[in-house]
């Protein structure tokens, strides 16, 4: 099960460090190495979330999700994405770019760092709602039951996730974005760029978000009349035909997987700079980690993982809240890029260590409630 779900990564990877070795040595090898470790520290709680979506989708999906999703992931967000953003925000060609990001590294990091703060408010703010529609939802299981169980109540007030999202906007555009931190350590106003990119983050969110989730109802309406329609179809000597409608449901919450990855990919694409100003290193790093971050969300989804560790899906949106309050600080301080992995990994762990002592628990009681019943029959 490991080395099927996994084979791919380690292949990628043993392929990927050869290659680094073998173009650009020693140093190449070892920044690629790090950058892979990199992407994978920033994307676990990614991984996470994402399972809990790919679990809605059938097996045809999971493989277009590790194998096309992939495609998408390395060539359009660890290597176009760092050419658009320069392209826009220096007004240059496609190919303009690419050659400055080939013959003059120096000056490409520096657009890149310029356009930080447009992509952290992006970013920010559709992680952030990920985080709030989570948090105000009633669920079966509460991991911090005093801080969850009155904000799901609070959660039955409609539109507030996006009221608390825009108040957020508004508060970070008109005190942080005055003085965001730009190339060199110069601060310049950036307010109507982050409200405009941060607005453009939430109407993202709620866009792919409502597709996704209308097809997923009428999914679920059409599985209900699944075994009918099967039975009409095999009087008629016919198949039933409800690919169309699984496709367009399975396909929306393929692009709202791909839109969640791409915003965890921010950080990871801007972190990588403070390691090496070479786009192809840098794509080549944060591929590899990016194909664990996939094989693991797979993983998780065909080992039932997240319904064995409840709090585990907790966890990981509260560190999706906590890198979103960690994009939007960024626009004026820089925080480390490691400081941000480790958050994300210990709020996964404490809460996997809760589902542990929880699982634990209720294997106790029911051991106690088995040894009672015995009891109760003997006599």
């Amino acid at each position: 099960m490991l080395l099927r779900t996994f084979g791919w990564s380690f292949g990628v990877t043993a392929a990927g460090l050869v290659l680094a070795a073998v173009l650009w040595g020693w140093e190449g090898f070892a920044v690629v190495a790090i950058l892979s470790i990199l992407e994978i520290s920033l994307s676990f709680d990614n991984a996470v979330v994402n399972a809990g979506v790919l679990k809605k989708m059938n097996a045809f999906w999971q493989k277009i999700f590790l194998t096309i999703g992939i495609l998408v992931a390395v060539f359009g967000m660890r290597l176009v994405f760092p050419v658009v953003i320069v392209a826009v925000t220096a007004q240059l060609g496609p190919i303009e770019a690419v050659r400055l990001a080939i013959d003059d590294a120096d000056r490409y990091q520096q657009l890149v760092t310029d356009a930080h703060p447009a992509i952290a408010a992006f970013g920010g703010m559709f992680l952030l709602m990920i985080f709030l529609d989570f948090i105000f939802e009633e669920r079966d299981h509460t991991w911090l039951g005093p801080l969850e169980r009155p904000l799901a109540r609070l959660g039955r007030v409609d539109g507030l996730s996006v009221c608390i999202a825009l108040i957020a906007l508004l508060v970070t555009a008109t005190t942080i974005a005055t003085q965001a931190a730009q190339h060199g350590g110069a601060h310049v106003d950036k307010s109507a760029t982050v409200l405009l990119s941060g607005v453009a983050g939430l109407v993202t969110y709620l866009i792919v978000g409502g597709l996704s989730g209308h097809f997923e109802n009428k999914l679920e309406e059409e599985e209900e009349k699944e075994h009918e329609a099967e039975e009409e179809a095999r009087k008629a000597g016919k198949q039933p035909s409800v690919v169309a409608l699984a496709g367009k449901a399975a396909f929306f919450m393929f692009l709202y997987l791909e839109v969640l990855d791409a915003s965890f990919s921010f950080d990871g694409v801007i972190g990588a700079f403070a390691i090496t100003n070479d786009i192809f290193w840098m794509a080549l790093g944060l591929g590899i980690g990016a194909m664990y971050v996939r094989s693991l969300t797979v993983y998780l989804v065909r080992q039932g993982t997240l319904d064995d560790y409840v709090y585990l899906e907790h966890g990981a949106h509260y560190a999706i809240g906590a890198l979103a309050v960690l994009l939007l600080v960024s626009i004026r301080w820089h925080i480390n890029e490691v400081v941000t992995g480790l958050i994300g990994v210990a709020l996964i762990a404490a809460s996997f260590w809760s589902s542990v002592r929880r699982n634990r628990t209720l294997a106790t009681a029911g051991q106690e409630s088995g040894e009672k019943s015995e009891v109760v029959s003997g006599v």
